[in-house]
């Protein structure tokens, strides 16, 4: 991580006005951790090796409004501000804070002719919110259970993810339907005690951690009839025991990543999952998203580094009986809940491999010609498989993106600045409408990592490409916390944007990026969108592909539904992306924005298998997300179909 990152954690902890340690209630030592009583007798030196329930004070406060925006992304205090005369990038909290971006404007006029001059369209706080449906029975139930909300502000925060159409909604409060409570449960048997009531009184549950899918699996079924209990996570996030001769740790599922990662660097350790969300997500999302980290290569994908997980479902918890490191036992019923979208149950806990800290973490970065230069220097990295922790490749789109981004000489200069410029321009002969980059962070052993940069620029030169120096390989890849914020300006400024991801085998890349790219173009053509971006950038590598993301968008002037021709071009470049042999999506799951493609993806016998599990563990549809292959709205759909 990056010492801009550290730092951001150590002011948002700062930052933080949470009431949360005062209203908290004590959690049973002996009921949170099956471990507990073992330890008691530990000697001194085993202690040592082996901690016990870890108060977390997490950044993020209950009252979630209070340092988050409400209408978009991230922090209140952070984000870009465009005016006649300059743009900037406000707060504190990253590399960028502060600082004007003297270039910014230029590319948003030559991509988007935006009138700079017009007022942002910046929404008012709500003051009128659907009445709760909540029966005073139920609720009361509930309050003897934990803590409860019907505020208006507590249910609508929690009625969305973060995809474009729940934004949008957001901004015009017109939600057809959002939560009719929230309940912050603090321990795994207060979310049993919650799940059982909802199987008694009929009210559905949606599990809600940090709030930033981008697939609609936390929007709310627009005419499920049933009360609506979100049930926020956030309360359950102690670590409840840390192995460090083990390297492993047990870990309650709202914990919100940037938390989990600070308290673990303390200790010397870290887990390694870094998603762009991490700062807001938790371990509970990432196992049911069955989410991806920008340092797979080194610390694996979630489903790597889970050992064992505990949820409750309405026919009883779901936990294997041993932790080992394998299980010839049959299916793998851990991989249910992996990627299960709350449609099953609540993850409560999770036991995570860790890791000690590196001893070097380098950033890196290479400067390429064009992009199937970059492309087959990424495919023969990971066919030798030197994958550092992290290597990514930016389209000339994007990198021009990032370069619109540059701050002002004095903070150091970035891409393609001074003597980079002029060598990779004029003596290496680059066309800057066609040249791409790699950025890489290297972790481990100064001898591992010196290596591994060595045997990198060794292969780079065969593709032609050449060293872009460290500080633009952090600065590209600390960006990438800072590149959602930029769809509330985009907002703001009639502009509506997203990103959308797949994964593909690598002698069907290249093609899918040409062609989806083709589509979108043709797609804008045909509903006469002049003003638009589509880019795409290679994020994760594997030995059998990789990621690919792509981000679009479009001026949305002169259309009265620009979310909804945003979809449709989305859709067609899904279709499209298909076609060529990719898939649904590498991490964001399918949630509902992608059911229409689930069952040609999984097979119709797949299909069945989902709806058997929902039948075996939530058969009146108290999880009823309606993600996947589980129609909405019915709680009786589901037994229809088995």
């Amino acid at each position: 991580m990056s010492p801009g990152l550290v730092t951001s954690a150590k002011n948002m902890l700062q930052n933080t006005a949470d009431d949360k340690n005062n209203k908290r209630k004590t959690v049973n030592s002996e009921k949170t951790s099956s471990f507990s009583d073992k330890n008691k007798n530990r000697s001194a030196d085993s202690k040592k090796k082996y901690e016990t329930i870890i108060k977390v004070k997490s950044v993020i406060p209950r009252r979630r409004q209070d340092l988050l925006k409400w209408y978009g992304w991230g922090y209140k205090d952070s984000m870009f501000v465009l005016d006649e005369n300059t743009t900037s990038f406000t707060g504190s909290r990253y590399l960028i804070g502060g600082k004007n971006l003297p270039y910014a404007k230029q590319w948003i006029k030559e991509h988007f002719d935006v009138d700079i001059s017009k007022p942002h369209k910046v929404p008012q706080i709500p003051t009128t919110f659907p009445k709760s449906r909540l029966p005073d029975n139920i609720k009361q139930e509930l309050e003897k259970i934990t803590l409860l909300s019907t505020d208006g502000m507590d249910r609508l925060i929690r009625a969305h993810g973060q995809t474009l159409h729940d934004v949008y909604h957001l901004r015009e409060n017109s939600f057809p339907r959002i939560p009719d409570a929230v309940v912050w449960p603090e321990n795994h048997e207060q979310v049993e005690e919650i799940v059982n009531s909802a199987s008694r009184h009929h009210f559905v549950i949606i599990p809600f951690g940090g709030g930033t899918s981008v697939s609609g699996s936390v929007t709310c079924p627009a005419n499920e009839d049933r009360p609506i209990v979100v049930l926020d996570t956030s309360d359950m996030n102690s670590i409840l025991w840390l192995d460090k001769e083990q390297l492993l740790a047990r870990v309650q599922a709202g914990i919100v990543g940037q938390d989990l990662e600070r308290e673990m660097r303390a200790r010397g350790f870290t887990v390694g999952h870094e998603p762009d969300s991490y700062e807001f997500s938790t371990l509970g999302g990432w196992v049911a998203t069955r989410a991806s980290g920008m340092k797979k290569n080194t610390y694996g994908n979630i489903e790597d580094l889970v050992v064992q997980t505990k949820v409750v479902t309405p026919r009883g918890v779901i936990e294997k009986s041993c932790r080992v490191p394998r299980l010839s036992c049959g299916p793998e019923w851990e991989h249910i809940i992996l990627g299960s979208e709350g449609c099953l149950g609540v993850v409560t806990e999770v036991t995570l491999k860790i890791r000690p800290l590196p001893p070097v973490v380098r950033y890196g970065s290479l400067v390429f010609p064009d992009w199937d230069s970059g492309f087959h220097f990424e495919r023969e990295v990971a066919r030798q498989r030197l994958q550092p922790s992290s290597i990514r490749l930016m389209d000339n789109e994007q990198f021009r993106f990032g370069h619109a981004l540059k701050m002002e000489q004095s903070w150091g200069g970035v891409l393609l600045d001074g003597l980079k410029r002029f060598y990779i321009t004029k003596i290496k002969g680059f066309d800057p409408l066609k040249l791409c980059v790699v950025t890489l962070l290297m972790e481990g052993s100064a001898e591992q990592v010196a290596d591994s940069e060595k045997k990198m620029n060794a292969i780079a030169a065969q593709y032609g490409g050449v060293p872009g120096g460290a500080k633009n390989g952090e600065i590209g890849y600390t960006l990438t916390f800072v590149i959602a914020y930029v769809r509330d300006l985009a907002l703001e400024c009639d502009i509506v944007a997203e990103s959308f991801e797949t994964s593909v085998s690598w002698e069907r890349a290249l093609a899918l990026c040409r062609n989806t790219k083709a589509r979108v173009r043709s797609e804008c053509a045909a509903r006469r969108i002049a003003h638009y971006l589509i880019s795409c950038r290679l994020t994760q590598t594997y030995d059998a592909g990789c990621c690919i993301y792509f981000y679009f968008g479009f001026k949305t002037v002169g259309f009265s539904d620009p979310v909804r021709v945003y979809e449709e071009i989305e859709e067609a470049a899904r279709d499209e992306i298909i076609a060529c042999g990719g898939s649904i999506s590498h991490h964001h799951g399918v949630g509902k924005l992608r059911k229409k493609w689930y069952t040609s993806t999984v097979s119709e016998p797949g299909r069945l298998l989902l709806l058997a599990a929902k039948q075996a563990l939530d058969p009146d549809n108290v999880f009823a997300l309606g993600n996947m292959a589980f129609d909405q709205y019915t709680p009786d759909v589901v037994k229809s179909k088995l």
